[in-house]
């Protein structure tokens, strides 16, 4: 590098505003649940005043981030639409197969490398508004309380052979049933031993409330035998933690309908994706070519095919929701899985 290219280099670095990202480490990964159930990557960025802070993204942000750049100032691209050009760094590809925690430790030091080259580019290319924001902490992201942090003291970090997954790791918290109970009133549930309850909440430090063949209650916890407890903060006092919510919904077959009751830790307010929707309940119900369907007032089958139609089914939920009776937790729409090549169950009616 010739003393004048240096020297230019050293002065467009000295004109950057303080908040620009200089640097970013992947800290650790956390798993989100709810509707999907995903891994995130928890990011220590370092600005160019000093500053650090922690952001939280998905593979799938990053994703995003670097089709933006390509499409803006790859010289690869005819269609760009910026007169500037930068061969970008290459980001690691899509895994579709695989235990999603062995995938998102994986691509660590890759995306760590991604991060490294991408924030070294020209000084200019440090003002784009998409990476700024992709690296700028949201409020979210500083409301969020930050776990162990392992990666940040890597001459300590022990390294673990990662056991491969067992069938509960993306089921709800459940527990089976020891004994018969017989509920005092409406508000309590009837279990028989051997049943499979789903855990929705910890009331206090004896009762439990779930959900058992379609009845939502409450019910003493020396009945039954945790399978999947609650999440600890859900155990810690009384009422503390986070509230599971139930969304009900159906599979229909040729050979009868199946019915779930699937906790989520979302709001009852939440509005999901299709995507994720999608990719529940074929979680739940272990079939890929699937189709997800409401019905609407008349009682007809409506299929789903985008994130507007969610939308829709959730407003016709609401607008019957005095109509149907249902626990104050249970959302007020339901999902019906269909086979995706059976169009039988759609009314033929002009």
């Amino acid at each position: 590098m010739s003393l004048l290219t240096q020297l230019r280099d050293e002065s467009d670095f000295d004109q950057l505003p303080p908040d620009i990202p200089i640097s970013a480490t992947i800290a650790d990964i956390e798993e989100k649940k709810g509707f999907i159930d995903y891994f995130r990557f928890v990011i220590e960025v370092k600005t160019k005043g000093g500053s650090k802070y922690l952001i939280y993204r998905r593979y799938r942000e990053f994703l995003s981030l670097h089709q933006v750049l390509q499409a803006k100032y790859s010289p690869e691209n005819p269609e760009k639409v910026s007169p500037n050009t930068c061969v970008l760094p290459s980001l690691p590809g899509k895994i579709y197969i695989g235990n999603k925690q062995e995938i998102a430790e994986s691509r660590i030091p890759e995306l760590n490398t991604y991060m490294k080259r991408l924030l070294a580019l020209p000084t200019w290319l440090l003002h784009d508004e998409t990476l700024r924001m992709f690296f700028y902490q949201t409020d979210q992201d500083s409301q969020h309380q930050p776990r162990a942090l392992r990666r940040l003291r890597p001459p300590t970090r022990k390294v673990k052979t990662v056991k491969p997954p067992k069938m509960e790791v993306f089921s709800s918290p459940r527990a089976e049933a020891m004994f018969d109970f017989r509920g005092n009133g409406k508000a309590e549930l009837n279990l028989k031993r051997g049943e499979v309850i789903f855990l929705l909440r910890r009331v206090n430090a004896d009762w439990l409330e779930g959900t058992v063949n379609n009845q939502t209650g409450i019910f003493p916890e020396s009945f039954v035998k945790i399978i999947k407890p609650l999440p600890e903060s859900d155990s810690e006092g009384e009422g503390g933690g986070h509230t599971y919510s139930c969304l009900r919904c159906f599979l229909l077959t040729p050979s009868g309908v199946e019915t779930r009751d699937v906790c989520v830790q979302e709001d009852l307010t939440i509005q999901p994706t299709y995507e994720d929707l999608l990719s529940r309940m074929r979680n739940v119900f272990k079939v890929d070519d699937i189709a997800l369907n409401y019905r609407d007032p008349e009682g007809d089958l409506i299929r789903i095919l985008e994130d507007e139609d969610v939308q829709l089914m959730i407003r016709e939920g609401r607008c019957q929701q005095g109509k149907v009776k249902r626990p104050v937790n249970q959302f007020p729409w339901e999902l019906h899985v269909t086979m995706a090549s059976d169009l039988s169950v759609y009314s033929s009616e002009a």
